[in-house]
């Protein structure tokens, strides 16, 4: 199939009904900014920690954000945002917060014509895939909500007794690492049907797709 930009997903008049639920292939969708409207870990801390805790961690934070402009390195001021906000919370705790935040943001956050688009690939009996550098366990929420296949994203490291220890426990799923995800879970001959994404984060993961749509939800809730 040739490679082009997708920009809706909608069945043709003439397609048979056979054809149109024909199952089709393995999509991926980015989520921070893909299918939602901003970026859902840093919503979820802020939610979690409040307001004047929330400021007194930024603040903390800021040697952190310094040496960013400098390494460029997303993984690294995502890893001190989670020693800051997360550190020592029971694993426990995290995933009753994060479906807690769900049910509260997701009519919030996620983008209409996003869900809509997502809902015609379920239609067609797509393997649908969340590939996301948000830790996982803050998004697996909202693709459980979404009936994700699958969700492949950033994961949390934790200690013997399930604390968080304030780091990961993989490589920021960013960049070639989704693609790596990607071949993991699916095997090295990969090829998507079709791929979302928003950033340069999501490049290698277009790559791979036969249809590509680069920041084409654009609705807020």
């Amino acid at each position: 199939m040739a490679r082009r930009n997708l920009r809706s997903i909608g069945a043709s008049s003439n397609q048979s009904l056979d054809e149109q639920i024909e199952d089709a292939g393995v999509v991926a969708f980015d989520f921070d900014g893909t299918l939602t409207t901003r970026d859902s870990f840093t919503a979820f801390l802020k939610w979690r920690a409040g307001k004047r805790r929330y400021q007194l961690g930024m603040v903390r934070l800021a040697p952190a954000a310094l040496a960013y402009l400098g390494h460029r390195n997303r993984g690294k001021i995502k890893a001190a945002a989670v020693s800051e906000f997360l550190a020592g919370a029971s694993r426990e705790a995290i995933e009753a917060d994060a479906r807690t935040f769900a049910e509260i943001m997701a009519p919030r956050l996620l983008r209409p014509d996003a869900v809509a688009t997502w809902r015609r690939w379920r239609q067609r009996r797509a393997k649908l895939v969340i590939v996301t550098a948000s830790p996982d366990i803050v998004v697996a929420p909202f693709a459980r909500g979404l009936g994700a296949d699958l969700l492949i994203g950033t994961e949390l490291a934790f200690d013997a007794e399930g604390r968080a220890t304030g780091g990961f426990s993989t490589a920021n799923c960013r960049g070639p690492e989704k693609v790596r995800r990607l071949r993991e879970a699916f095997g090295d001959d990969i090829r998507l049907e079709a791929a979302y994404g928003d950033t340069s984060g999501d490049r290698e993961m277009l790559r791979i797709a036969n249809e590509v749509g680069y920041r084409v939800f654009t609705e807020k809730p």
